[in-house]
C-alpha cells in the first residue's frame, strides 16, 4: 500500500515492512513524491538536496524498503563533535540501515573532496548497494564527473590566504576560474586562490585534466530534491528549534573550550551563533534567529547550485 499524503503532497511506497520501527521509520511527512518500488535494485542511488529538504529520510526509506548502505555526502556531517547541529543520523536511524562516513573525521582534522572520494571508493566495491545522500554538490560532481588531482596546499600559503579579505581573493583569481565559482562561498574562493598561488595554474585548468569518475551518472539513479521555498523555510525554522530541544546548546557548550572558527567543522550552521551566545555576545533568541537566517541562505545557495548543475537528475518535488 502507499503512505498517506504528506504536508507537501508527498507519498512513499510502504508495500514492504522493511526494518523500520514505529518510532524511527521515516513517515510520509518526511518524504517527497516518489514510489520507492520504482527504484531498481541493481543501481547506486544518489540523493542530493538542500538542507532540511527530507533527503536523509528518503535515503533511509529506500534502504529500509529495498536494502543498501547509506553513504554520507555532506561535507560537515563527516566530522565528529557536532552531531545534533549537522543533523547526523540518530541511534534509532542507525539501527534501521547501515550508514558510512558519518562523524568519522576528528573535528579539527582537514578533510577535502579528495579525502571523501578515497573513502567512498572502497565502499563502492562492497557488497551493499550504495545510497549516497547529502547536500554537498561538489562531492556529487566529483563522484560522477571526476576530480582533478591537485597537489596539497602548503600550510604557509593557506595561512596567507586566511588573512586576505574575500574581495581581494576574488580579484586574485584567474579569468577562467572566477566565473565558475560561487563567489559568496569563501571556502571555495579561497581554495581556488590557494591553488593558483601554489601551482601557478588556475583550478579550472587543473579540472580540465580530470581523470574518469568513480561513477558515471547514467549508471546511477540520481535524485535531487526540489521542494518549495516557503515549505523549506518553515521546516528549517522548526528543525532548528528541534535541535535546541535535543541539546544543541549543550553540544556547543562541550565544544566551546576547543572552538576554532578557522576549522572546517566550525562551519556547521548554528555553531558560530551558539558559541557567540555562550560567550555572552548575543542572547539565545538572537542566536536562534541568526542561525535560522544562515541556514535559509545556505539552502538558497544549494538550490541555485543544484538547478544549474543537476539538470540531468530526476527532480523530486
Amino acid at each position: 500500500m502507499r503512505g498517506k499524503m504528506s504536508e507537501k503532497g508527498g507519498v512513499f511506497n510502504a508495500k514492504r515492512p522493511g526494518k523500520c520501527s514505529r518510532s524511527a521509520c521515516p513517515t510520509s511527512k518526511d518524504l517527497p513524491v516518489i514510489d520507492i518500488e520504482d527504484i531498481p535494485d541493481d543501481k547506486p542511488v544518489l540523493v542530493a538536496g538542500p538542507t532540511a529538504s527530507g533527503k536523509s529520510a528518503l535515503a533511509l526509506a529506500i534502504a529500509a524498503e529495498r536494502g543498501g548502505l547509506i553513504i554520507n555526502a555532506d561535507a560537515l556531517q563527516v566530522f565528529d563533535g557536532w552531531r545534533i547541529l549537522t543533523a547526523r543520523p540518530s541511534p534509532d536511524e542507525l539501527a534501521i540501515a547501515p550508514h558510512a562516513l558519518y562523524g568519522h573525521v576528528p573535528f579539527d582534522a582537514p578533510y577535502s573532496v579528495g579525502h571523501w572520494l578515497r573513502d567512498v571508493e572502497g565502499l563502492l566495491r562492497g557488497p551493499d548497494r550504495p545510497i549516497i545522500v547529502g547536500g554537498t554538490g561538489l562531492y556529487f560532481r566529483a563522484l560522477t564527473e571526476g576530480l582533478a588531482e591537485i597537489p596539497p596546499t602548503p600550510a604557509e600559503i593557506r595561512a596567507e590566504a586566511d588573512l586576505i579579505p574575500l574581495p581581494d581573493l576574488i580579484a586574485g583569481l584567474d579569468d577562467e576560474t572566477r566565473p565558475a565559482l560561487d563567489l559568496n562561498n569563501r571556502a571555495r574562493v579561497q581554495r581556488a586562490w590557494e591553488v593558483l598561488r601554489a601551482t601557478g595554474r588556475g583550478i579550472a585548468e587543473w579540472q580540465a585534466d580530470t581523470p574518469p569518475p568513480l561513477l558515471h551518472l547514467g549508471d546511477t539513479v540520481p535524485l535531487v530534491m526540489q521542494v518549495g521555498t516557503d515549505w523549506l523555510n518553515d521546516r528549517i525554522s522548526r528543525r532548528f528549534d528541534q535541535m535546541l530541544a535535543m541539546g544543541a546548546l549543550d553540544e556547543a557548550r562541550v565544544m566551546l573550550p576547543r572552538w576554532n572558527p578557522a576549522l572546517l567543522s566550525s562551519k556547521a550552521i548554528g555553531a558560530p551563533e551558539l558559541i557567540a551566545h555562550l560567550k555572552g555576545e548575543m542572547s539565545l533568541d538572537t542566536a536562534r534567529d541568526a542561525a535560522i537566517i544562515a541556514s535559509r541562505q545556505y539552502a538558497k545557495r544549494q538550490r541555485t547550485w543544484f538547478r544549474a548543475r543537476m539538470k540531468n537528475w530526476r527532480a523530486i518535488p
